[in-house]
């Protein structure tokens, strides 16, 4: 079982925490570190923050923190692939994954928070923003693998695009799905190394399981998939708690676990550390 950092957020008000969290995981053993990624969050999510417009750019937070690091893997859960240029993205994350020696874990998502995507980029419906997603993504693994890319599709054109160096895990970083759509699932087959299923998924965790392996196998990949269940909050610190939960996560088939701990408890991290993590690796 691995180990994987989760719940920090990216409001600016916690970058002390983020921070010293991450550089703490690290030195501890923790597998990786997973923060969210967006400019602006949703109205859905402003009830529980103070200021929900108040953010850290999470790649550069992640550049950052790979400076500060040595062998944590530092990723999104995750990044709305259509909200940057894919020709962009791709490139931002050759360069860390390089600079980092292979830590680099790409969330893969279509993006829900209209705001952001007004503000910064462009708000498509469900639908179209997936198509979008699917094509960006397209363009980002040809940008990753071959040695020059002309793309002419619906919404993205390059021509004559050369993206060296190549990133340094081979044939590209990892790629970690969080989605629960019909489509993103099937995407998830197809490509995704990680899949995570959210707590709050409970009820449907072993029917998301089974659409992202039954695509996988037709794909040929099954065996390259792992599947990730976890927390996106916790409370106190409480080591029976924790196991019981692994364990459970291990019988429906999962490698990996998310944790998360409450914000600034540095305790509790090196705790579960210590007490829980060892039982397991």
């Amino acid at each position: 079982m691995k180990f994987y950092l989760s719940g920090l957020g990216n409001l600016a008000e916690n970058t002390e925490n983020i921070v010293s969290s991450i550089i703490e995981a690290d030195r501890l053993g923790f597998d990786g570190a997973l923060m969210p990624d967006h400019y602006m969050w949703g109205t859905e999510n402003q009830g529980n923050m103070k200021n929900p417009y108040n953010t850290l750019e999470t790649w550069t937070t992640l550049t950052y923190l790979a400076g500060k690091t040595k062998n944590i893997s530092l990723g999104t859960l995750v990044t709305p692939i259509a909200f940057r240029h894919p020709g962009m993205l791709a490139k931002m994350l050759s360069t860390l994954d390089n600079l980092s020696e292979g830590r680099v874990i790409l969330g893969v998502g279509a993006g829900w928070s209209q705001v952001e995507f007004k503000g910064y980029s462009d708000w498509l419906e469900t639908g179209n923003r997936v198509s979008k997603t699917i094509e960006a993504l397209e363009v980002i693994l040809k940008l990753w693998t071959e040695p020059m890319v002309t793309h002419i599709g619906r919404y993205y054109k390059l021509e004559g695009a050369v993206l060296e160096p190549k990133p340094f895990q081979k044939p590209y970083p990892r790629l970690l799905f969080g989605s629960q759509g019909k489509r993103m699932l099937n995407l998830t087959g197809r490509y995704g190394d990680i899949c995570f299923v959210p707590p709050w998924q409970a009820l449907k965790t072993g029917e998301v399981m089974d659409a992202v392996k039954k695509t996988a196998e037709k794909a040929r990949r099954l065996k390259s998939i792992q599947f990730m269940l976890g927390d996106m909050g916790s409370g106190a610190y409480d080591p029976v708690s924790y196991s019981k939960r692994i364990e459970a996560a291990i019988s429906r088939g999962a490698s990996i676990y998310a944790v998360s701990f409450p914000r600034g408890d540095l305790r509790s991290l090196e705790k579960f550390a210590n007490d829980v993590m060892p039982n397991y690796h």
